[in-house]
């Protein structure tokens, strides 16, 4: 540190130096999540040109090397020379940021990308691109590396073997003209030195690209994996209405027919597609999308669309006799049991941030909200058996709200005369900032013990639970409600549930979920992150919530121990110490620690491990809950039957 600050200490990062000394504010974070938008930024590209009519195929190979590839048959970049920069469009546009076609409205007059920087991030981030454009018969490419150029532009005539080669990966009929085949093949290597990890997940990218085939119908796209051999093929004519379907399959419907609306306004450039279905289940699964660019967070599309649907189903079911007169529902009422995607496509959409978690063009939701309006009073006039079911639906979710309200007032008004609004079983910390503070809940008396034993008092806390808390994906929120386990973790949280929920109010911001390492300790663990997902699911999407990982074995020789978390780690510990004299210890519950060994292995920030919940995709993770949750048996036996040589440490 030196006083004398001058400006010589002023420093300018040029080119595509401000991305790699911050990575995490154009991609979001350097883990996993980070790694896989560098393959959405690429696909974003391929995305815009089919939205601009250019594109009818798109394919991602994983590569053996640990690099992707990302190939369409769109116009492919530009490559002629820019005056201004005496160097070629391709060029600028790896190398440049805020260097883009989405700036000009006569080439895209919709897109997903918009600043300019989605690929010229991932050329900083890599440490090899390549990148080849196919236009009038030709090749052209260039080499990078870290955002640096390697290679200068290169052409030649692409090949009549090439050519058909290039069809074939595509899965694009082979043309019998050559020129008129364009498009952009790009491949990147993750750099090393920027991301905590370079493995990409197929599971994740897969998912992500069924859901943009969704939202682009009549566009394939082709995922290939040539590490394992997995590959899959994406492609529905349906749109929304398939992708509803799809995400209702094994459910007990409400009505059969998928409620589909499709407006555009030419004057305002804004086109509204939205597809919708009731189940018979309790919870409500919703995405929104812009310009295919999911929308995590909502936005203004979101609100215009549930002020739409609340008043065309009081207004349909009023008209219709379906509701008194004097009885309205409320919107949360008529969402429950409702699946639905939004999908809007706007010319200048304006998101928060350049990950673009919500839209928020103030314009949109009047928008949104007058043609949703209009499309499903029309389709409940036409209708009248949907709006009679949704509407009683909405009437006894409104029943059951009142009830767990009533429940509620009882409940607060009972801890009032008892002077206490925590449970007795919580041992709480001293410490009262919430950024500050942990709550481990744990399974049992006997761990419970050990963990208040162990804790840093001042600022852990411990939560034992008796036994598994109720599967809340199948059961009402009133009976949900009545269950003495979650009543517990609602009141020790202190931050309300539902729609409700304010994290602000939550009196720990490390929520550590502390269970046996044995099948039932797996199964209490997947009902609290059920719990927390479908009750206070801004705490998963803040990265509260975390899994804490106790180790499996303890080794020890004479004074020498090693606490260790695989079967793989034990043996190796045991090959070090020597074949005399070892004691090996399974651990199968964390009752069989005593209150040091588990601080030491656990609970002591300095040694622990933690595992951060997070949701990488949101519709992946509803899937999955509904999946391994819900009430149809067989997805999850199918599952199950998939997934079953990948399970690790099975409690046999």
């Amino acid at each position: 540190m030196t006083n004398n600050y001058d400006a010589s200490h002023i420093t300018v990062l040029e080119g595509l130096a401000p991305v790699r000394e911050r990575p995490a504010m154009y991609i979001g974070s350097t883990d996993t999540r980070g790694l896989h938008h560098l393959v959405y930024e690429v696909v974003d590209n391929s995305i815009d040109e089919a939205l601009a009519g250019s594109c009818k195929h798109i394919a991602i190979t994983l590569n053996a090397d640990g690099s992707c590839t990302i190939e369409d048959d769109g116009r492919g970049i530009p490559v002629d020379i820019m005056p201004k920069q005496n160097k070629s469009a391709l060029e600028v546009v790896m190398t440049v940021l805020h260097a883009g076609g989405k700036f000009d409205k006569n080439t895209y007059q919709v897109s997903g990308g918009l600043h300019g920087v989605g690929v010229s991030v991932v050329n900083a981030l890599s440490t090899k691109l390549t990148v080849e454009v196919y236009r009038s018969g030709n090749v052209y490419s260039m080499i990078f590396s870290r955002g640096g150029l390697v290679q200068k532009l290169e052409s030649r005539p692409e090949t009549a073997g090439e050519f058909r080669e290039r069809c074939i990966r595509l899965g694009n009929p082979v043309s019998a003209d050559q020129d008129e085949v364009t498009g952009t093949r790009i491949t990147f290597q993750p750099d090393v030195k920027i991301f905590d990890t370079v493995l990409f997940d197929y599971d994740i990218l897969a998912h992500r690209f069924r859901e943009l085939a969704y939202l682009n119908k009549g566009l394939e796209i082709k995922v290939v994996d040539n590490r394992t051999g997995d590959s899959d093929l994406f492609r529905y004519e349906g749109g929304l209405s398939e992708f509803v379907a799809h995400l209702n399959e094994g459910k007990e419907l409400l009505h059969n027919e998928v409620i589909y609306v499709d407006k555009s306004d030419n004057e305002n450039k804004i086109e509204v597609e939205i597809a919708l279905q009731y189940n018979q289940t309790y919870s409500e699964t919703l995405f929104t999308f812009v310009n295919s660019v999911n929308t995590r967070e909502g936005g203004t599309h979101l609100e215009g669309f549930r002020s739409a649907l609340t008043r065309a189903i009081n207004n349909s079911a009023h008209a219709n006799k379906h509701l008194k007169d004097d009885v309205s529902v409320k919107g949360e009422d008529v969402r429950e049991g409702l699946t639905a995607v939004i999908s809007v496509k706007i010319a200048n959409p304006q998101f928060e941030g350049q990950t673009k978690m919500r839209l928020g063009n103030s314009n949109v939701r009047g928008l949104v909200d007058s043609m949703v309006y209009q499309a499903l009073t029309e389709f409940f006039e036409e209708n009248p058996k949907v709006i009679a079911a949704i509407a009683r639906k909405a009437q006894e979710a409104a029943n059951a709200r009142e009830a767990a309200r009533r429940a509620k007032e009882l409940a607060r008004r009972k801890s009032s005369l008892e002077m206490s609004g925590l449970p007795g079983k919580l041992a709480d910390c001293s410490e009262r900032d919430p950024a500050k503070s942990e709550i481990y809940i744990v399974e049992g008396d006997s761990a419970g013990g050990s963990a208040k034993q162990g804790r840093d008092r001042k600022f852990q806390a411990i939560l034992p639970l008796r036994g598994k808390i109720l599967n809340v994906e199948k059961a009402i929120e009133n009976k949900a409600l009545k269950n003495a386990e979650i009543q517990t973790l609602i009141s020790a949280i202190g931050a309300g549930y539902g729609e409700m929920f304010d994290p602000e109010r939550a009196r720990y911001h490390h929520i550590v979920i502390m269970t046996d390492a044995d099948v039932d300790g797996a199964h209490i663990r997947i009902l609290l992150l059920t719990f927390f997902y479908r009750f206070m699911k801004p705490l998963v999407e803040l990265g509260y919530v975390y899994v804490a990982q106790p180790p499996l074995f303890r080794v020890a020789k004479g004074k020498q121990e090693r606490y260790v978390y695989t079967e793989e780690d034990m043996r190796a510990a045991v090959a070090e110490f020597g074949d005399k004299g070892i004691s090996v210890q399974r651990y199968k519950g964390l009752g069989e620690m005593n209150a040091g060994q588990l601080w030491d292995t656990t609970m002591n920030p300095e040694n622990r491990i933690l595992k951060q919940i997070r949701i990488e995709d949101a519709s992946y993770a509803n899937e999955i809950f509904e999946k391994l949750m819900g009430d149809d048996v067989m997805p999850r036996k199918d599952f199950i039957k998939r997934h079953a040589g990948e399970v690790k440490n099975l409690d046999i």
